[in-house]
């Protein structure tokens, strides 16, 4: 296999499962039989990597992650949620905007670190995924795919919707592998047109690509303005109307509520992305959101047992292992 094709060994994946293995044994007392059958690994690759760990200075009286990472409430975080893993960014002061940046440029080294030439990369629409973009350097040979279609009522001071449309050639630029964009609206009038636009064959051969698709990029939105791409292109009476049926999260235009149910109907119905079925059959669904004020939404998709990977910050994660 290329090298491009390998894991790297100390990518934020490695780091925040040595961490969270040296924290079970080193301040919670579990054995290495107890910690390798709850990582699903053999205890001599515990042993293995409580060595590595050590011989590294990644374990010493305190953990010491090279990355700006909080290794306590990456462990609490994916515990309180079932996660396969949470990457919590470190306590800055700063704008939303780099908040998105640092999320975004975290999600790269991790696409870096995990994707292989193997995989079949999907990416939906977002702000955070452009900012992912912008950061992203180096990444296996693999086929990228849009989740969804694009919306034009952003943040011009960010990013432009003709921008967010080459996310993904952007992202296919860096891997060298096909890419599958959806030139076409996040939101649409009615059913018949959404069926007629998923037939177009650019548009159809995205959706064809959806049941192959391995590893997922996905942005958590919250149901309030500048936090949602469906809010945002919606009257104020749908807007009210799904707020009433318990409308909280977004993920790729689909509706969850607290309890991280899908709200189905309309908007539903009638947008060219990926439903939560498909994205539910993703073996890694990377989900990323930031902020203490987005915390809430946040928890109802992770309730929704979709997501294996969270990316977020520190003000966010406190506030969901209290909601957990």
């Amino acid at each position: 296999m290329s090298k491009q094709g390998r894991r790297t060994q100390s990518g934020p994946a490695a780091l925040v499962q040595a961490a969270a293995i040296g924290r079970r044994f080193y301040v919670q007392g579990a054995s290495k039989l107890e910690i390798a059958e709850e990582f699903g690994i053999s205890r001599f690759k515990v042993a293995r990597i409580l060595d590595q760990a050590r011989d590294s200075g990644l374990v010493r009286v305190e953990f010491d992650l090279p990355l700006p990472l909080e290794p306590t409430l990456c462990d609490e975080v994916a515990q309180a949620y079932g996660l396969h893993r949470a990457l919590v960014l470190e306590r800055a002061d700063g704008s939303e905007i780099e908040l998105r940046k640092r999320i975004g440029a975290m999600t790269a080294e991790l696409l870096t670190e995990i994707v292989t030439e193997d995989d079949v990369l999907g990416v939906v629409w977002a702000r955070t995924v452009n900012a992912m973009t912008d950061s992203l350097r180096g990444l296996a040979r693999c086929p990228v795919v849009q989740l969804c279609g694009v919306s034009s009522r952003i943040d011009v001071h960010e990013h432009s919707a003709d921008r967010s449309v080459e996310t993904v050639r952007q992202i296919a630029s860096v891997s060298g592998g096909e890419a599958f964009p959806i030139f076409g609206p996040l939101v649409l009038p009615d059913h018949r047109t959404a069926r007629t636009l998923r037939q177009q064959p650019g548009i159809a051969e995205a959706f064809e690509r959806f049941s192959r698709i391995t590893t997922a990029v996905v942005s958590i939105g919250a149901w309030r303005p500048g936090q949602s791409t469906v809010y945002n292109v919606l009257g104020e009476q749908q807007r009210e109307a799904l707020a009433e049926r318990g409308a909280v999260a977004e993920v790729a235009a689909r509706l969850f509520d607290a309890d991280g149910n899908e709200l189905s109907g309309d908007p539903g119905h009638h947008v060219l992305a990926i439903s939560v079925r498909e994205l539910k059959r993703v073996p890694e669904v990377i989900a990323l959101g930031g902020g203490e004020g987005k915390a809430e939404a946040i928890a109802a998709v992770l309730r929704s047992g979709m997501v294996n990977t969270l990316i977020t910050d520190a003000a966010a994660a406190k506030r969901l292992v209290e909601l957990a």
